[in-house]
């Protein structure tokens, strides 16, 4: 009786393929598992970035006079599709939006930078401005002695893509002269490439320049009341 030793090609070229199938699924899975904890801890980080401004901006407009936001221009905010400026007595609040930190205004608008030095623009920071001088002055360069950064740049590079408040006459009392405010802002990681137009969203896994793993854009909404004064 003859026995057998070893194995036959097939059955070592079956052996092979299974190995290869298992290692690939294994290295799949670890590169899945990656994304997912990549664009986790950048969900993190934006999440507390809006949280931390949402809390600065809530108890200083709290701690406000009411102020007028509904006329264009006024000395209370300034727009711009390259950033903005909103004062309200004691502090104002300054800003690059992302498209801005990235690229320089194509109409030669004077971007939110500082006096002492002008190359580094402004994220998001709080400046002491007890007579609304930034907003009616719009072009005024930032004291950065009197600044505090709100917004870091962070391991994702975050940045401000939009900034609204509003108000209306109902929301006015004339009694206790109060006025409610509702600010809605997004924060979100600054790859233009990766967000869609308005840059309100990331673009889908499929879109050119999409980035499922690191890109992130959050919305976060906040009312708060100004106005302590009873008249």
């Amino acid at each position: 009786m003859t026995l057998r030793n070893g194995f036959t090609l097939i059955e070592l070229m079956l052996a092979m393929t299974f190995i290869s199938i298992l290692l690939l699924a294994i290295a799949m899975t670890i590169i899945q598992i990656s994304n997912i904890y990549n664009h986790g801890m950048t969900l993190k980080e934006v999440n507390q970035a809006g949280r931390a401004l949402s809390e600065d901006i809530q108890r200083t407009i709290k701690s406000s006079s009411q102020f007028d936001v509904t006329v264009t221009n006024s000395a209370y905010i300034q727009q711009g599709d390259w950033g903005g400026r909103l004062c309200m007595g004691s502090y104002s609040y300054i800003w690059n939006y992302g498209q801005a930190l990235n690229t320089n205004d194509p109409r030669g608008e004077s971007l939110n930078v500082y006096s002492n030095n002008p190359d580094t623009k402004i994220r998001f920071i709080k400046v002491i401005d007890s007579d609304s001088s930034y907003c009616i002055d719009p072009t005024k360069k930032i004291d950065a002695s009197s600044a505090v950064d709100l917004l870091d740049a962070g391991d994702h590079s975050l940045a401000l893509h939009q900034f609204m408040i509003t108000s209306s006459d109902s929301a006015y009392d004339g009694k206790t002269a109060q006025r409610l405010y509702t600010v809605r802002f997004t924060v979100g990681t600054n790859d233009i490439n990766a967000l869609v137009a308005d840059k309100s969203k990331c673009k889908a896994p499929n879109e050119a320049g999409s980035d499922p793993s690191y890109c992130s854009v959050q919305e976060f909404s906040i009312v708060a009341r100004a106005g302590n004064a009873v008249e």
